[in-house]
């Protein structure tokens, strides 16, 4: 809890957080277009509420967040929620052109909507919101948390994610689990989850030596007469995605098994409703829900989905709520006789020129960010062009990132992660220290260099391929393609690992890459140990100071077929 003195001294600071990272508090808001009362509108339904919070990736502060134009699904989830992107989402949903919910949940007319609507998230914003459920539904409220909650800000990396166990303790979750906090290493999670005041929960990871559990599996809740099994899912896939090194006396994976022994174990205890805590990924809850029996609600978290209706997998519901703070879901259920009699959902978008921002946290906020201000407000330079992540293939702040790989690094080839958590930058706007870090601040950062065979590379390629689009789920790792400089390919999506990558091509020769030849690559995020280089974001930071001005489009570098 921070100290009226410490609310005192971080007032000013927390001033400028509250009108939206710097931002006059006007646009929409001012327009009357939005409203904290609209926004939060609901009518409450049964005697449970689950809130919903995931992916939020250390992000303290509002920000501008563009969503997915390609989000490409495969077999049976080909076609299929959340794989619907702009007008098709928004005509599945009933979503009305250039809306508010339409900037929020697409990425048509981005540029212009954000200048209208403005900034989302914002820890302060969900605590309002939080904290008006609890008082309309006293009693009857679960608050849970899917995980990568700890990392991937300049603020959660430089204080080990302490800035963001502060100020989650003042929402005061019920449970949480977790994926990127993993990257703290083991020893800084053991610490981190001792003292949070509420469980950490993961049934599916185990010690490598005795096979024990290492965090709790699940807890029992009794709220609105009703009692609660919530069972934790880790990120299954954690020491393939990231360094294993970093823990390597945890096992991890999907355990079918385990989570419905711990379902039936939960049930005996006479638990009325089993949920989920996820951070699987969207496709991999859809099919666990249809083998593991008894599960009632899954809250998918991991694949960064804002999804504004539940999807049903039998009879199983499943909330999706999106990524970096820009939505809070709600569901409110009907449970009688260990049954759902009936539900109500809302995705809740956080605009936040609308909601008024939490006093308490704000302070808290400001406090954490204040010792690192000058980092965070640091110039590099200024956007003449959209700058966003996110899509399958391509997104035009990786291409910045790729493009001062290559210059920096006097690289052939760049090559960088396709993870999918990062602001946008609109065209005019400075580019900031922050607005970088935001998208490459992690444990493992540097960038290095080496040779590479052309037959290596197109193995690297055929890898995070197999594990975005193979039609198992289940070997799905989640994020999105590894993004690419100084390299064209063609990637058939429909076939089978090995035989996707073709046609790859040194663009600055136009020379087909030679499978027996060396070429000088460099990338960053490597999961090896003792990778060596500088640290990604001084390499872009330099980059865009040497350059001072920034435009950076969509790129055809990559030729999809079989999509």
């Amino acid at each position: 809890m921070i100290s009226r003195r410490d609310f005192v001294t971080a007032t000013a600071a927390a001033a400028a957080i509250m009108a939206g990272g710097g931002a006059p508090i006007s646009r929409a808001a001012a327009q009357g277009k939005l409203s904290e009362a609209e926004l939060l509108r609901f009518e409450p339904l049964g005697n449970v509420t689950l809130v919903h919070l995931t992916d939020i990736h250390g992000q303290l502060v509002p920000l501008h967040f563009r969503e997915p134009s390609v989000n490409i699904g495969v077999g049976a989830a080909r076609g299929q929620v959340p794989h619907i992107v702009g007008a098709e989402f928004r005509k599945l949903f009933k979503v009305v052109d250039k809306s508010a919910d339409a900037y929020a949940l697409t990425h048509d007319d981005f540029e212009a909507l954000a200048r209208t609507y403005g900034r989302m998230g914002g820890l302060d914003r969900i605590a309002t919101i939080v904290k008006s459920i609890r008082a309309e539904r006293s009693g009857k409220v679960l608050l849970l948390d899917g995980g990568d909650t700890w990392t991937n800000s300049w603020t959660s990396l430089k204080t080990q994610g302490q800035d963001m166990v502060d100020c989650m303790a003042l929402l005061k979750p019920d449970a949480m689990t977790g994926h990127w906090e993993f990257t703290l290493g083991e020893a800084r999670v053991k610490e981190l989850t001792a003292k949070l005041g509420f469980p950490f929960l993961a049934q599916n990871i185990r010690d490598t030596e005795f096979e024990d559990k290492v965090f709790e599996p699940s807890k029992m809740f009794e709220t609105g007469g009703v009692k609660i099994g919530v069972i934790g899912q880790a990120f299954p896939f954690t020491p393939i995605a990231n360094p294993r090194w970093m823990m390597p006396k945890w096992s991890f994976g999907i355990r079918d098994r385990e989570m419905q022994a711990e379902v039936d174990a939960l049930k005996a205890k006479g638990c009325d409703l089993i949920v989920v805590l996820s951070h699987n990924g969207f496709d991999v809850d859809k099919k666990m829900a249809g083998l593991v029996k008894g599960i009632d609600v899954i809250l998918s978290g991991h694949t960064h989905d804002a999804v504004p209706e539940v999807t049903k997998a039998g009879a199983t519901l499943i909330v999706a709520t999106g990524s970096n703070g820009k939505f809070v879901s709600r569901l409110d259920l009907d449970v009688q006789g260990k049954a759902i009699k009936g539900f109500r959902y809302r995705l809740i978008p956080v605009f936040s020129d609308a909601i008024t921002p939490d006093a308490e946290m704000a302070a808290l906020i400001a406090k954490h960010r204040a010792p690192h201000e000058a980092d965070l407000n640091r110039v590099l330079g200024k956007s003449d062009s959209l700058l966003y992540r996110r899509g399958n293939f391509d997104g035009t702040l990786d291409n910045v990132i790729c493009d001062a790989i290559l210059a920096e690094r006097d690289a052939e080839i760049a090559l960088s992660p396709g993870i999918r958590w990062g602001t946008s930058i609109l065209p005019g706007q400075d580019i900031t220290f922050e607005d970088i870090t935001n998208g490459t601040a992690m444990t493992y950062p540097a960038c290095y260099r080496m040779k590479m065979t052309g037959q290596r590379l197109k193995e690297v390629l055929e890898d995070v391929a197999d594990n975005i689009f193979n039609a198992d789920p289940y070997y799905q790792q989640g994020g999105d393609m590894v993004r690419t400089g100084g390299l064209g390919y063609t990637i058939d999506i429909a076939k089978p690992i090995g035989s996707r990558i073709s046609g790859m091509t040194l663009l600055k020769s136009g020379t087909p890459i030679d499978a027996a030849k060396d070429y000088a690559v460099a990338g960053w995020a490597s999961v090896n140990q003792g990778a060596e280089g500088p640290a990604i974001w001084d390499v872009v930071a330099t980059h865009i100071q040497r350059q001072k001005s920034i435009s950076a489009t969509a790129r055809a570098a990559v030729r999809i077929v079989g999509a």
